[in-house]
């Protein structure tokens, strides 16, 4: 290659060098600048908090929630009475000894269960000997009085008695018959033992011992008292009502009993005394509740609810029901799920309970006590989602 040869190569070499570097910095003006991408997720507005809490029945038990159904009706329109819960007339009986004698037997001590006719005590008693001793003399002459009228029957059909004595034969067959079954009558109202030495302390009723009076050879008197037996299941609650509010009552007016430890208990009026109490002066409200917590002697607070009188839509609620949630008033509604917090507007306050103008409607039901750990577990979980 000559000289001339080697100075044209290298000129075009250097002629495409410098046409790469010219591209490559008109390329690098020309490409546009990546721009910085845009966070969306942190240029987004924040979300608000859920007003939800999904709870099982399970865990609501075990947090000690309460929950309340509730109903229209202000503060005006409700009686709040302290009552007192009774056994009802079916639910309680006095046990005594239907024979004087002396107690041989002692089967039932104070707070056990027992069942209806079952044995409390044995009284060993001259009385029920004698109880047992006609029963079965009146038996033996109505026994014969069955033979004669049998034989006398006979007879007449052949023709061999007269009519007038088979008339008396019944007559005394009859009155044979009315005396076996007053003695047996008498024996069974004694409650005999069978052999006839002494008579049963029997419960007419199921339930539990209450009291006793009863001590083993202790000598008793007919128709003293022995035991009490009391059923649990079947009480009332009678609670005074002022003589201006006992005409707003009427059968079948609902109410909510409040225990000391918070819970509560529907029920229903079943009758109001037509008259007042010497000593009160109020009338007494007689509701039907379902036994259970609830014990003869206990007093509580009863909300009676009339149906005539004073008339609003308001609802009344406990006033720990209510909860501060960022600045609004909330109340905690019971979902299937679990709670979910409704913004209420309230109104008067009295006697721990808040009239709610809006945001709750009838039949709802909603945490009353402990409703405050709600409010806890919602901030909690806001919180978090922070």
């Amino acid at each position: 290659m000559t000289f001339n040869d080697k100075r044209l190569l290298g000129g075009v070499s250097g002629a495409v060098l410098l046409a790469a570097i010219g591209g490559f910095t008109v390329a690098r003006y020309t490409t546009p600048a990546p721009t910085a991408q845009e966070p969306a997720a942190a240029e987004e507005a924040p979300e608000a908090a859920p007003d939800s809490l999904t709870m099982t029945g399970e865990a609501i038990k075990a947090a000690g929630i309460q929950t309340e159904a509730v109903s229209a009706g202000g503060l005006g329109a409700e009686i709040v009475s302290q009552a007192t819960v009774t056994a009802s007339p079916s639910g309680e009986a006095m046990v005594t000894a239907r024979a004087g004698g002396a107690v041989t037997r002692v089967f039932k001590r104070l707070g056990d269960p027992v069942r209806a006719g079952e044995a409390l005590a044995i009284v060993e008693s001259r009385e029920a000997a004698q109880i047992a001793a006609e029963r079965t003399s009146a038996n033996a002459k109505a026994v014969l009085a069955q033979k004669g009228l049998a034989r006398e029957q006979y007879l007449y059909r052949q023709r061999v008695s007269a009519r007038v004595d088979l008339e008396q034969a019944q007559a005394e067959a009859a009155a044979a018959n009315a005396e076996a079954r007053r003695a047996q009558a008498a024996a069974g109202a004694a409650n005999v033992t069978s052999d006839g030495r002494g008579v049963i302390v029997a419960s007419p009723i199921s339930g539990r011992v209450t009291s006793t009076a009863v001590t083993l050879g202790a000598f008793v008197q007919p128709e003293t008292e022995l035991f009490r037996v009391a059923d649990p299941r079947l009480i009332q609650i009678e609670a005074p009502v002022g003589s201006m509010d006992a005409g707003r009552i009427a059968a079948g007016d609902t109410a909510v009993v409040e225990m000391a430890n918070g819970r509560t208990v529907n029920a229903r009026v079943r009758a109001v005394t037509p008259t007042l109490s010497g000593e009160t002066r109020a009338a007494t409200a007689v509701l039907d509740v379902a036994g259970g917590e609830l014990q003869p002697g206990l007093a509580v607070r009863v909300r009676l609810k009339p149906s005539r009188g004073e008339t609003t839509t308001a609802i009344v609620v406990p006033e720990e029901a209510v909860q501060s949630l960022e600045g609004r008033d909330v109340v905690f509604v019971r979902t299937p799920q679990g709670f979910r917090a409704v913004s209420v507007t309230l109104g008067r306050r009295s006697a721990g309970r808040v009239e709610v103008l809006t945001g709750l409607s009838n039949g709802q039901t909603v945490a009353t006590r402990q409703a405050f750990l709600l409010k806890a577990e919602l901030g909690k979980g806001a919180g978090e989602e922070e």
